[in-house]
């Protein structure tokens, strides 16, 4: 690995709206962890892979410095600090993780007389992200002043630190609650799969390779149905064009029954009672559906 070290570390934010997601996340990718006592480190137990848990700010620092080789973190804070670092070498995104879903927007108070994001030029933007937001204004080519405030963010405007805040957003009930409403969508984001830009030995790559394969499986497992039946073989095409199928089915012949034919289908989330009782219709027999953990290219 880095520095001597024998094991691969990864970043995960230690609390916060992707931290349980995120351990959630390696314990359906098959790793065991016991705690340290501080609670600021797992070890790994059935691989050389431990956790430090830390501030999500922090994740892309530790790893550009080689403290870690892997994190995970929304890509609003990747992207930040990627704009800041200038030149730097900046972690480089592997998977995009499906949870921790956000926007960061532009949002302004309710019944001001700011309208459309032209009328943003000459005011002052507060915001925890201030790269990502002097970007986009200058793509809009707007004339703004960036305000850095951490933390409450959208009660600037009622203290008259800012005209207008940039945040992120979920339900977008606390813009809500602080008379704000949207105004423009500066990015999108979810959580992400982070690798250090440091070079990694043999042993190390190797590892981040069967971790990747191991997340990518646990990630497209969910929401999936297996699908097991046995059917007339004339029925076979009604059937496929029934099923709400992420493949080409698998189909076998059955020993001593040419007229029948037994098949496997991995399906989506969306396959439900109406399409099994369709495939009984059909004439489909013996119908199972399981649901699916983890899969494995």
């Amino acid at each position: 690995m880095n520095d001597g070290r024998d094991r691969l570390r990864i970043a995960v934010q230690k609390s916060g709206r992707l931290s349980e997601a995120s351990l959630d996340l390696l314990r359906r990718a098959g790793l065991a962890f016991r705690a340290s006592r501080d609670k600021l480190f797992l070890y790994g137990e059935n691989l050389p892979v431990d956790v430090l848990l830390v501030r999500d700010d922090d994740i892309p620092g530790l790893l550009v410095e080689g403290s870690c080789e892997l994190g995970i973190v929304g890509r609003n804070v990747l992207d930040e600090q990627r704009l800041a670092g200038g030149a730097a070498p900046a972690p480089a995104a592997l998977i995009d993780l499906g949870f921790g879903h956000c926007r960061l927007a532009l949002a302004v108070p309710d019944g001001g007389p700011i309208g459309t994001i032209a009328d943003l030029a000459g005011l002052r933007i507060a915001t925890s992200y201030p790269a990502l937001l002097a970007d986009w204004l200058r793509a809009q080519r707007i004339d703004a002043e960036v305000v850095l405030l951490n933390g409450s963010v959208e009660i600037a405007p009622r203290l008259g630190k800012a005209h207008a805040i940039c945040d992120l957003v979920s339900s977008g009930a606390t813009l809500a609650a602080n008379q704000l409403h949207e105004l423009a969508t500066v990015m999108h984001s979810e959580a992400v799969l982070v690798a250090s830009p440091r070079p990694r030995g043999a042993a190390a790559s190797q590892l981040v390779e069967r971790l990747g394969a191991r997340i990518a499986g646990a990630l497209s497992g969910a929401g999936a149905r297996l699908l097991m039946l046995q059917a007339p073989r004339t029925a076979l095409p009604a059937i496929t064009r029934l099923l709400p199928s992420r493949e080409a089915p698998s189909v076998l012949g059955l020993d001593g029954r040419p007229d029948d034919v037994a098949m496997q289908a991995l399906c989506n989330a969306s396959l439900d009672w109406q399409h099994l009782e369709e495939l009984k219709r059909l004439g489909a027999r013996g119908v199972m559906v399981l649901n699916v953990e983890r899969m494995l290219a």
